[in-house]
């Protein structure tokens, strides 16, 4: 594996490959046998706010021994409209990676190729691949693993996150039932290219969850989408609370990739009564992007 920049890239091998490294990653925090990034800089380049996915990875970089270079937008020459593949043939040559979390896929998938060094998606708007590594490290934790469960997402079905989730279920082989707005299901040609028997979409949400054993939800309003406002009021009766629980699978547990807005897509009850999972998953961000990082410094 040269880069991270997809779920749909990954095999179902690489990703419990990663997963079984976390884990190990996990356990020996604080004593790392091996510190694989020693006398590497990673480069963090940011066009989209954030808390976990930035502290996470310059905190893995400096656990695994490297040194994080964090450049927002207004660092650099991105942001007066220098183009993607001359940063990266600028950067190439100088940091040995580079982690990137911005809007479009093509972006991250230019870097990755005139760079030539590892780059990782840390968030575009088609996949959110690192949060998608950490909520199946959780599942695994919680629940043993995600064979013979149903997996529910709750909220924007064509989201980077949904994308991902769909991805992945594809990969491993799980139950998941994606439930949205009927404008905001995954289109006809995606579904076909995804081709997945085990991936169903609906527009009740009470059905979807249904003898689920995950619950997912997320922003109805991904990020870039703020001034969308009237799009929440298609979300009626998409949140994740009790009502919508009480038919879930006995030892169910609730996943959120946060930030959260309480009262919108979860309620502030159900976010409290789970948050114990919901801040392992957060934490989850940390070791699944250790692994990656492991991973790719090879």
């Amino acid at each position: 594996m040269k880069h991270l920049l997809s779920i749909e890239q990954l095999s179902a091998e690489e990703i419990t490959g990663l997963l079984s490294s976390a884990a190990v990653l996990k356990k020996e925090r604080g004593h790392h046998s091996k510190q694989p990034l020693t006398g590497q800089t990673w480069a963090l380049i940011f066009t989209k706010s954030s808390t976990r996915t930035r502290v996470s990875f310059e905190v893995g970089i400096r656990e695994l021994g490297g040194f994080p270079m964090f450049l927002s937008k207004n660092d650099i020459q991105l942001g007066r409209g220098e183009p993607i593949k001359d940063t990266a043939r600028v950067l190439g040559r100088m940091v040995h990676g580079t982690i990137i979390r911005t809007f479009a896929q093509q972006d991250v998938v230019d870097f990755s190729e005139y760079s030539g060094i590892p780059t990782i998606n840390a968030l575009t708007d088609d996949e959110h691949p690192c949060q998608i590594l950490a909520d199946l490290l959780t599942i695994q934790e919680k629940l043993g693993g995600w064979e013979g469960k149903k997996i529910a997402f709750i909220g924007d079905g064509f989201s980077n996150m949904t994308i991902s989730w769909m991805w992945a279920a594809k990969r491993l082989g799980f139950e998941l039932v994606v439930a949205a707005p009927d404008s905001c299901q995954p289109p006809a040609d995606f579904l076909a290219k995804l081709d997945a028997p085990n991936v169903s979409i609906t527009a009740d949400p009470i059905a979807a969850a249904k003898g689920a054993h995950v619950i997912n939800t997320d922003v109805w309003l991904s990020m870039g989408q703020e001034d969308q406002k009237d799009k929440e009021t298609e979300f009626a009766g998409f949140q994740v609370n009790a009502e919508l629980l009480a038919g879930a699978a006995s030892g169910h547990i609730v996943l959120h990739c946060l930030p959260a807005y309480r009262g919108k897509e979860i309620s502030e009850e159900t976010l409290e009564l789970h948050a114990g999972t919901i801040f392992q998953q957060a934490e989850n961000r940390l070791h699944a992007q250790k692994a990656i990082l492991v991973e790719l410094a090879g």
